[in-house]
């Protein structure tokens, strides 16, 4: 009660200018995580605690002041988990399994709810969480999304093994806290913390460095994935300083060097003859690498021998910088006295990986 009472006063669009900043592309607010509170004004109260859904439909709200903007939007709901309804501690992996609700109230709740934020907001990604009902076929619900939304798109976690097995479609696995993907799309989800949602005991100890996390998006994508990042915003919500800083300087960065990031292709994960490692996008025939750091003097690193007449430039300078090709390496010289950065970006006009 006492959440629900500090959030009535939230203003959930004065989050999508620091969003807008930080470089994001699409939005995924939680719409009911594992505790059961709704953050939308639902028609389908929960039979447990009435009260537990926000008084405004803070989901409508920046869903509205997100798509003014051009950005996507998607929704995340927590299927697989709701303690009103199953209470018990999960004391292990394999409990948590076991702890998905399956009675025909929960399932009635479920698809209700599912299919009212489907119809209200019409989601660009229907992000469920940890599993489904087990005596649900999940297709059913992505069937009736996909006739709502015919270019969206879903995660993997309806039933994360018959994905695996093939039994069930999904758009895009979810990796959690970890830069490992497998075959096809991939989102690593994570928090910009170590938690999901607003933690008042975490502090920059717990957080990622500006360069850890400006690394952090340049090598996902060099790597074919994208990075949904959860912001933890307190009970009034207001996102804290640390997080709203690290948000404000991945901005910056992507502001001088998206163009390497931005409508890509994968190239792929490599090392500098430093043992910087460099990761590689293209676009065309252009060639991006983008190095950790920001190296002094020269930088050399592996890439097919670019065409006669290619140009080698940094991101953020027009000018053209002399380069050398051998034995697979390119080689370009560097301007003296670099500016310090999280991570430097050259485009090879007319180059292509190794």
């Amino acid at each position: 009660d006492e959440f629900l009472e500090r959030s009535a006063g939230a203003s959930v669009a004065d989050w999508v200018p620091l969003f807008q900043q930080a470089g994001a592309r699409y939005v995924v607010p939680v719409t009911k995580h594992h505790d059961g509170v709704l953050m939308w004004h639902s028609d389908v109260p929960n039979p447990f605690h009435e009260r537990w859904m926000a008084a405004r439909d803070h989901i409508g709200e920046l869903a509205d002041a997100v798509r003014a903007t051009g950005m996507r939007f998607g929704l995340y709901y927590s299927g697989g988990i709701d303690w009103t309804f199953n209470p018990p501690p999960i004391p292990d992996l394999m409990g948590l399994f076991r702890a998905v609700p399956d009675s025909p109230e929960y399932r009635e709740y479920l698809l209700a709810h599912v299919r009212e934020l489907i119809a209200r907001y019409q989601p660009s990604v229907l992000w469920n969480d940890i599993g489904w009902p087990a005596s649900l076929d999940p297709a059913d619900i992505i069937g009736e999304y996909y006739d709502a939304v015919p270019d969206g798109v879903v995660n993997d976690r309806f039933n994360m093994i018959a994905v695996a097995q093939g039994r069930l479609h999904a758009d895009f696995s979810t990796p959690e806290y970890s830069t490992t993907a497998g075959a096809g799309k991939w989102e690593v989800c994570r928090g910009i913390g170590r938690s999901f949602g607003y933690n008042r005991m975490e502090n920059e100890s717990t957080m990622p460095t500006v360069d850890d996390l400006v690394w952090m998006v340049a090598d996902i994508v060099a790597r074919g994935g994208n990075l949904l990042l959860n912001v933890g915003p307190t009970a009034d919500g207001q996102i804290p300083l640390a997080q709203a800083l690290r948000l404000t300087a991945l901005g910056w960065w992507l502001r001088v060097n998206g163009e390497a990031v931005y409508g890509t292709r994968a190239g792929g994960a490599g090392t500098c003859a430093d043992g910087r490692p460099v990761g590689f996008t293209t676009r065309g025939d252009t060639l991006y690498a983008t190095v950790q750091g920001a190296p002094a003097g020269s930088v050399a690193f592996p890439a097919a021998q670019p065409a006669e007449g290619a140009e080698v430039r940094m991101l953020g300078n027009a000018r053209s910088l002399p380069f050398t090709w051998a034995d697979g390496q390119l080689t370009v010289t560097l301007p003296d006295h670099l500016p310090a950065a999280p991570a430097t970006v050259f485009a090879v006009e007319g180059g292509s990986t190794a």
